[in-house]
């Protein structure tokens, strides 16, 4: 079986290789996400356990500047579930070609699949690449592991790096997604330079105009359908 998929995405030694790149990017995001919590007031125990229940950069950064804000709970699990409601539509779209994975591995795969991993993931597949279950669990299981112990480690930094802006490492989540775009654009702007440019320039301009009306979160959600349904409709033309 393991014949069928092709070579360098077929092992968990292959998945961890693919995540190098992730791992450069979440030990600078991760160690800045610690500083910040521990200089929040919350406990190295209490932003380690934030990184193994919650596991999203994003969501967490919004999280402890929300428990600093003195918001009621409430609110802080509604806004983390419209931060992370796009992680719905991204497993959606990699399930396809998982199909012959049982249900608990899929949902495994789905509950690790972040930002940076399924970049990773879709630039294989749009590659035209089979990746095997093992390549997946290489990819995920190493992303997580590092983003954990980034983050213990930015924590216990934290003590003696009061103020992370100081040194840029805020910016560490911003230049990853940049990276991330790039990767995963570059192959379709050469192949189908187009359609790839229509469903960009569609996300753009449905998300700053969603923006006026809608909150971030629920805009990025929205221009992310419609950039599927311009993707879609380009594609049958294809």
């Amino acid at each position: 079986m393991e014949s069928s998929y092709s070579k360098g995405y077929v092992t968990f030694k292959d998945g961890f290789i693919a995540c190098v790149p992730t791992i450069l990017g979440y030990v600078g995001i991760g160690i800045a996400c610690g500083i910040v919590g521990k200089s929040s007031g919350l406990s190295i125990l209490s932003v380690v356990l934030m990184s193994v229940i919650v596991y999203g950069g994003s969501s967490q950064f919004i999280i402890t500047g929300m428990l600093v804000s003195g918001a009621p709970i409430s609110a802080i699990v509604f806004t983390t579930f419209l931060v992370n409601l796009r992680h719905f539509l991204m497993s959606m779209s990699v399930a396809e070609y998982f199909k012959e994975t049982s249900l608990l591995k899929s949902i495994g795969i789905g509950t690790l699949l972040t930002d940076e991993s399924y970049g990773v993931l879709m630039t294989a597949v749009l590659k035209e690449k089979q990746v095997s279950f093992s390549w997946v669990n290489g990819l995920n299981i190493t992303a997580y592991l590092v983003w954990i112990l980034s983050t213990l480690l930015g924590a216990i930094l934290g003590n003696v790096i009061p103020d992370p802006q100081s040194l840029g490492l805020d910016y560490a989540l911003v230049a990853m997604f940049i990276g991330l775009i790039i990767l995963q654009i570059e192959y379709p702007l050469k192949v189908r330079t187009k359609a790839t440019l229509m469903v960009m320039l569609s996300v753009a301009i449905s998300l700053y105009l969603l923006s006026h009306v809608l909150s971030i979160e629920l805009s990025v959600l929205a221009a992310t359908l419609i950039g599927c349904m311009i993707g879609a409709m380009t594609d049958d033309k294809h």
